[in-house]
């Protein structure tokens, strides 16, 4: 794939943006349509790339990325069809919507619906990703590139809500657990900015070690809990208060919500 354009400049797009631009292909290969001119100019001054209220590139790009808000989708899709080549790859970020639904547009073509979460802004997105039939032969060519914003996972279409309910949301549980956190160390003592680098960098390194040991996250946290010590008290307390349950039905809530 040598270029890439995106449907809709919003925050999600400009993420990707981010993370692509000049690493995986050149400002000048990425185009942008965006309806508001104002951003289109942002864009273009903030990394380089071509951005424009029009769309006249859809033709010429080997991949297109649509992100757009999911009260917008269908209309996109219409908008775009018989104007996009069989070659192209066609990615979506639109939650909800199923392939079936995107491949009646274009049925040609590779398709691919994607769901990221917040964390792309960084670089440390956890992205799932579904392919259609026609584009069986790309997962590799899919997982490569969303790699380089984080990690990449295929999954069943059928699986997509409980993504969402998982990693699509999973960063406002962290958020939420760190805020938590920190306040515990405020409550013992410690100043609110070292509380919130300690929670933040406490979990971040807790979820690197996950990744890169290979080991289940019990038998991690069997290894940093001594009998009868201060960890083990904490585990004691947090199993009491319902932790690990309330994370479980977090998690079902979401994806229930989503489905709904």
């Amino acid at each position: 794939m040598n270029t890439v354009g995106f449907i809709g400049g919003g925050a999600l797009a400009e993420s990707i943006v981010r993370g692509i631009c000049g690493k995986v292909f050149a400002p000048s290969d990425i185009f942008i349509s965006e309806i508001r001119a104002a951003r289109c100019e942002e864009l273009i001054n903030r990394y380089g790339v071509k951005a424009s209220t029009d769309a006249d590139f859809v033709d010429a790009v080997d991949l297109l990325i649509v992100a757009v808000k999911p009260k917008d989708a269908e209309k996109t899709f219409a908008a775009l069809q018989n104007k996009i080549p069989a070659t192209t790859i066609i990615t979506y970020t639109v939650a909800g919507l199923k392939l079936a639904a995107v491949e009646k547009f274009f049925p040609e073509n590779k398709i691919v619906r994607i769901m990221p979460n917040v964390a792309v802004s960084v670089g440390e997105s956890m992205t799932a990703y579904t392919l259609n039939e026609n584009a069986a032969s790309i997962g590799e060519t899919i997982k490569n590139f969303w790699s380089t914003l984080g990690r990449a996972v295929e999954v069943e279409e059928k699986l997509m809500d409980a993504v969402t309910g998982l990693s699509g949301s999973g960063p406002a549980y962290a958020f939420l657990m760190i805020d938590a956190l920190s306040d515990g160390g405020v409550a013992a003592g410690l100043p609110r900015a070292q509380a919130i680098e300690l929670a933040a960098q406490t979990l971040l390194g807790a979820a690197k070690m996950v990744l890169t040991s290979g080991e289940h996250p019990d038998v991690l946290r069997d290894k940093v809990t001594s009998p009868a010590g201060t960890t083990i008290e904490g585990v004691r307390v947090l199993e009491r208060g319902g932790f690990r349950s309330a994370l479980i039905e977090a998690v079902l809530a979401a994806t229930e919500k989503f489905r709904n």
